[in-house]
């Protein structure tokens, strides 16, 4: 269901929502350093590159670890053209188009990144795994963060946190620590949807937010449970066959929101 605010009342929740932007950002802000101190580090387990369905079909190791991630192929390229073809898409500001680009071309690279990691699942590969989503999710991020926020203090989002993706990286390789890369799975899934909730929408159908969160914790969820959903389904298909085929779920989602959403136009009470 939408929601409209009647015109005059715009000044007062033009001031709720600059009150809500400040306490969004501080609390953003210490997120990271609270997390930091108050949990251990947390090392790669040795078991990181063992998979519950390891089976090879036609020659391709791993096979529907492989194949699983097609789908992001196909949506990544579809939408970043729909998305720089022009009017097909409900954008309105130029920042916004850049900060979706971002998102389907790191979706597009992750078809590729993540088929290359798992023909031959190693620490050297693992890289090429977890680059291209994480650009995805902090380009995802920053698009939402220009459309609820502000443009600037969006695009300020775009380059510093892929800054921070090159910094966790490192910080990962140098110190065996996986807890900055894991906050840009878990704080983006909690952020946004909270900031939908809470903060005043400029486009329809912004429901579609929280269908796309929703996919992304299913999606983690089968991941943490590879070996029993491969038992369950009778050693059809692996939780982690299937957390690609839900994450895939998450851009298609989002694709029919850019699609079908329009700028709001307040009614007059």
């Amino acid at each position: 269901m939408e929601l409209f605010f009647p015109a005059n009342d715009e000044t007062h929740h033009k001031r709720i929502f600059r009150g809500n932007r400040l306490h969004i950002c501080v609390g953003a802000f210490l997120v990271w350093p609270s997390f930091m101190l108050v949990t251990p580090r947390i090392p790669h387990s040795p078991s990181l590159h063992v998979f519950a369905d390891m089976r090879n079909f036609l020659g391709v190791p791993n096979t529907l670890n492989v194949i699983s991630n097609f789908p992001f192929l196909v949506v990544g390229v579809v939408g970043l053209v729909l998305c720089l073809h022009g009017n097909c898409f409900g954008i309105s500001l130029k920042w916004e188009v850049w900060g979706w680009a971002f998102f389907y071309m790191g979706i597009t690279a992750v078809a590729f990144g993540s088929s290359y990691y798992h023909l031959k699942p190693d620490d050297s590969r693992l890289l090429w795994d977890r680059l291209p989503m994480m650009i995805a999710i902090t380009s995802l991020f920053s698009s939402f963060v220009i459309e609820r926020m502000d443009e600037r203090i969006g695009v300020t989002c775009l380059f510093s946190l892929h800054l921070v993706v090159l910094f966790s990286i490192l910080y990962e390789r140098i110190f065996d620590d996986l807890r900055v890369y894991l906050m840009f799975h878990i704080i983006p899934c909690v952020a946004i949807p909270m900031m939908a909730f809470m903060l005043p929408p400029k486009y329809t159908h912004s429901r579609f937010w929280f269908w796309a969160s929703g996919f992304y914790v299913l999606a983690k969820f089968e991941a943490c449970i590879d070996k029993k959903m491969y038992q369950i389904n009778h050693y059809t298909i692996s939780g982690h066959s299937l957390e690609h085929l839900f994450l895939a779920m998450v851009p298609v989602i989002l694709t029919m929101m850019l699609w079908f959403r329009n700028i709001r136009i307040a009614r007059d009470s």
